[in-house]
C-alpha cells in the first residue's frame, strides 16, 4: 500500500510565529543551560587570568600603601562577585530572549519560504533549522571564533562586532546562493549533481569572503591553549544546541498541529 505524501507546513503566520516563539523560548533555555554548564567554568578561568594580569603591575604600588591598596582590593572583589552573580543570573535570560527573537525570524523565513518548496513541514523545520545554523553560527564562527575574557583589544571591539555582522551577512549569501543553485538542478538527473553543487556553491562563496576580510589574532601568547580551546568548543557547543532545538521543536509543534481532530460521538 503506497505512503500517503505528508502535508505542506499548515497555519496561518501567526500560528508559525507563535510555534516560532515557543520552539525558540525552549531553545533558548536550553542553550542557557549548555552555556551555563559548558561554558562558565572557562569563563571563570579566563576572569581569574584576566585579574591576576591587571594585578600584577600594582604589587609595587601595593608596598607603600598597603592599607589603602587592601581596602580597594577587597572592595574589587566583591564588586566582582556581585557582577559575575548578575551575569549569571542574566543568562537565561539572555538566551531566552536571543531564542524568542531567532524563533520569530525562523518562523517568518518558514511562512515564505513553504510556498515556494515541496518539502513537508518535519524537513522544511529541519533543513531551515541546519541552513540558519550555517549562515549564522558556523560561517561567522570558522572566521571569528568567539573569545572569552581577557582575550581581545578593547580598543577594536567595534570593528570586531563590524567583522562579525559582515560574516553573518557573507553567510546568508552563501545559504542564498546554495538554495538558488539546488532549486535551478532540481530536475537535473545526476543525483550527485543536485546534491554537490549547492554545497560546492556555498562553500565558493564562504572562501571568496573569508579572503576578503581581515584575520584577527589578537589571543596573547601568554594565554593557554587548552582554555581557548575550550571555552570555543563549548560557544560551538550552544549555537548546535540552540539550532537543533528550534528545528527539532518546531517540526514537532508543527506536526502536532497537523493531526486531525478527533471528534468524540
Amino acid at each position: 500500500m503506497p505512503l500517503k505524501p505528508e502535508a505542506p507546513m499548515p497555519g496561518t503566520f501567526v500560528q508559525l510565529l507563535l510555534r516560532g516563539l515557543l520552539a525558540g523560548l525552549i531553545a533558548g533555555l536550553l542553550a542557557g543551560a549548555v552555556a551555563f554548564v559548558a561554558g562558565e567554568p572557562h569563563i571563570e578561568s579566563a576572569i581569574a587570568l584576566e585579574e591576576a594580569a591587571g594585578a600584577a603591575p600594582s604589587l609595587g604600588a601595593a608596598e607603600h600603601s598597603h592599607d589603602a591598596e587592601g581596602a580597594a582590593g577587597h572592595s574589587h572583589g566583591d564588586d566582582a562577585t556581585v557582577n559575575r552573580s548578575g551575569q549569571k543570573a542574566g543568562l537565561f535570560l539572555a538566551t531566552a530572549l536571543t531564542g524568542l527573537a531567532v524563533g520569530a525570524l525562523f518562523a517568518t523565513v518558514l511562512h515564505f519560504a513553504r510556498r515556494r518548496t515541496n518539502l513537508s513541514a518535519p524537513v522544511l523545520a529541519l533543513t531551515g533549522a541546519v541552513l540558519g545554523w550555517l549562515a549564522i553560527g558556523a560561517v561567522p564562527f570558522l572566521k571569528y571564533p568567539a573569545n572569552p575574557p581577557a582575550v581581545g583589544d578593547p580598543d577594536t571591539i567595534d570593528q570586531r562586532t563590524w567583522l562579525w555582522a559582515a560574516t553573518v551577512v557573507l553567510g546568508l549569501i552563501a545559504v542564498a546562493v546554495a538554495v538558488i543553485v539546488a532549486k535551478a538542478l532540481a530536475n537535473n538527473e545526476f543525483r550527485t549533481v543536485r546534491l554537490v553543487a549547492p554545497a560546492l556553491a556555498f562553500l565558493i562563496v564562504v572562501s571568496l569572503g573569508y579572503l576578503v576580510l581581515p584575520t584577527i589574532d589578537e589571543v596573547g601568547e601568554d594565554f593557554p591553549a587548552t582554555l581557548l580551546w575550550d571555552f570555543r568548543v563549548s560557544s560551538f557547543a550552544v549555537q548546535i544546541a540552540l539550532w537543533a532545538t528550534l528545528g527539532s521543536a518546531f517540526a514537532f509543534l508543527t506536526e502536532r498541529a497537523s493531526r486531525p481532530v478527533r471528534v468524540v460521538a
